[in-house]
């Protein structure tokens, strides 16, 4: 074979199909990771309490909704939904005869709309890609940017330094109660032999919580001073108090609180019940109802049927006790309309003016 049938393209007949198996969501993990060695340590805020309990509760919060108009948007699609929008902020879904949760995708767009996506699905013996039309899938999202009202935004994403700092802060106390001599004491006894004194500090050493050093007294002694005499154990523990650990730590879980919707108080310890209910009400009614509502409208936009999410009467998010009385002052009220002779129209339009219409 000469030098230039290097260059010659092989017969058809002659070409071998090479065929590999992949992950899915391979060249996606593998660009995550060179991100995260380039900019450093980072979201590991995701691992921390706060976190995966505002994690929990929005997941337990969407799960609870009532959906009408489908029967593909089950409990368990709903809380794959809420753990995907919360740590990713985005969700997507293949509708076939049920939906199918997407692992990675790349999107075709026009006009800043997706038109297309190859969406990559799981297997467990290794997943497969697809390429389907924008009607076909259920692309979720929140936190969209004009730049790119394509992809979503996790909150934890959005504010990245509060996440960053909650790491720092627990990473350190880990690192303080796992590492730093909690309990160890420098005692001073009499000073022995040599070959004593270095058996006694190796049978001490590394002991957690007991004595870590000996201190030998023999030359303060033979000074003529006994320097045992009102001296106590000297304490090795970490002084936390001076750093302001605690207070820093729960500030930090407040804005991580904050950055899911959820009020700081709702995880306080003298939270009482009223607190509760408002902490419930905003989640439902500020957080999870508007999500809803976007996935609504994409559901009703892609399977052709009006479709309705509902997580604030699941969710109880009232008060019993002031929903009773204002079901009874409203039952009032329109009995003294209709002893007052008022039409219909004028009680309907004053129910729809104090947001009593549905």
């Amino acid at each position: 074979m000469g030098f230039m049938d290097l260059f010659r393209r092989k017969p058809l007949e002659a070409a071998t199909v090479e065929t590999r198996a992949i992950q899915p969501g391979y060249t996606a993990s593998l660009m995550a990771a060179r991100e995260a060695w380039i900019s450093g340590a980072s979201g590991l805020g995701e691992v921390t309490a706060a976190v995966q309990t505002s994690v929990s509760l929005w997941e337990a919060g969407l799960s609870l909704a009532d959906v009408t108009g489908t029967d593909l948007l089950d409990r368990r699609s709903m809380a794959i939904t809420a753990r995907a929008l919360a740590l990713r902020g985005e969700c997507l879904f293949l509708i076939r005869d049920r939906l199918i949760p997407a692992t990675d995708w790349d999107i075709s767009t026009r006009y800043g709309m997706p038109r297309a996506y190859r969406v990559g699905l799981p297997e467990i013996g290794g997943g497969r890609n697809e390429t389907v039309l924008a009607g076909e899938v259920l692309h979720f999202r929140i936190g969209c940017d004009a730049v790119t009202p394509w992809a979503g935004s996790a909150p934890l994403g959005r504010a990245k330094l509060s996440a960053q700092l909650l790491e720092a802060i627990e990473t350190a106390l880990r690192d303080v109660y796992q590492d730093a001599p909690i309990g160890s004491q420098i005692i001073p006894v009499p000073e022995g032999s040599a070959d004593d004194m270095a058996e006694m500090r190796r049978s001490f050493r590394g002991r957690r919580g007991a004595a870590l050093v000996i201190e030998g007294v023999a030359q303060a002694t033979a000074a003529g001073m006994n320097p045992n005499i009102g001296k106590s154990p000297d304490q090795l523990s970490p002084d936390l108090s001076k750093t302001l650990a605690d207070r820093l730590l729960t500030d930090a879980k407040g804005a991580i609180f904050g950055a899911f919707g959820i009020l700081p108080g709702l995880h306080n310890p003298a939270t009482t019940g009223p607190l509760v209910r408002e902490a419930q009400r905003h989640l439902a009614q500020l957080v999870l109802q508007p999500i809803c509502n976007l996935m609504a409208e994409e559901a009703t936009e892609k399977l052709g049927a009006p479709v309705a999410i509902d997580a604030v009467r699941p969710m109880q998010a009232f008060d019993h006790g002031g929903k009773a009385r204002a079901f009874s002052a409203m039952l009032q009220a329109m009995a003294q309309a209709k002893e007052a002779g008022l039409d219909d129209a004028t009680v309907k339009d004053a129910l729809q003016f104090i947001d009593w219409a549905d």
